[in-house]
């Protein structure tokens, strides 16, 4: 019986894309380059900075110059953190249901603390949220199944008992390995060259509230 959802950020409870195309395109034009689109952004959103400086440089990390791009995109990005992004069609009304059944919900990202609980806070999320375990708050991150079990454990309820909804290969494959119950959220980002239908999860969903059927 499922007790908890644990659920990814990007892509999943809010859409950032926006936010995050606007620093990469601030880059972009700075060197006399087109921007790009947000669809071409979307699909690398999931994948965070070093995603985003592929797409927008093909430039990755160990290359000349990478970190520098790296703390540029950092620095334009926390100057626009919270301009766009929102949450995701039917997520705040996913959240009610939780909230009114009683079924503690908690967030687990890779994305850095620097930028998830400032904008938990905008989303005014931060006094419903049971437990934000962050990228850079755990040894491993996602694919590693880390994360998920210390979200687990602040939450007290077994891995079992959880539901984890991404929208990328890696949320599939770390809750696999730390035995929740992995859904795909189709309405997301899925950066991903391989179709979500393949990456191990048996339940897909279309939209947020979609989710209320496994519970």
């Amino acid at each position: 019986m499922i007790k908890a959802v644990l659920l990814d950020f990007d892509g999943t409870v809010a859409d950032t894309a926006p936010d995050l195309g606007h620093a990469l395109n601030r880059q972009r034009t700075d060197r006399n380059l087109k921007p790009l689109s947000i669809e071409q952004i979307r699909t690398q959103a999931s994948a965070g900075t070093r995603g985003l400086l592929e797409l927008g440089f093909n430039i990755k990390p160990g290359d000349d110059g990478y970190e520098y791009m790296r703390d540029e995109f950092l620095d334009f990005y926390t100057q626009h953190l919270c301009h766009d992004t929102c949450l995701f069609p039917g997520m705040i009304e996913l959240l009610d249901q939780l909230d009114a059944r009683k079924i503690p919900w908690g967030i687990v990202t890779n994305k850095p603390a620097r930028f998830t609980h400032p904008l938990i806070l905008e989303l005014k999320l931060q006094q419903r949220v049971a437990c934000v375990v962050c990228g850079d708050e755990t040894a491993h991150v996602k694919p590693h199944p880390e994360p998920l079990l210390v979200a687990s454990k602040k939450i007290a309820i077994t891995p079992s008992e959880c539901i984890y909804l991404g929208d990328d290969l890696r949320d599939v494959k770390a809750s696999l390995s730390a035995g929740m119950l992995p859904i795909i959220a189709l309405y997301g980002y899925l950066g991903n060259d391989q179709p979500p239908e393949t990456w191990g999860a048996k339940y897909l969903i279309n939209h947020p509230q979609d989710l209320l059927n496994y519970l």
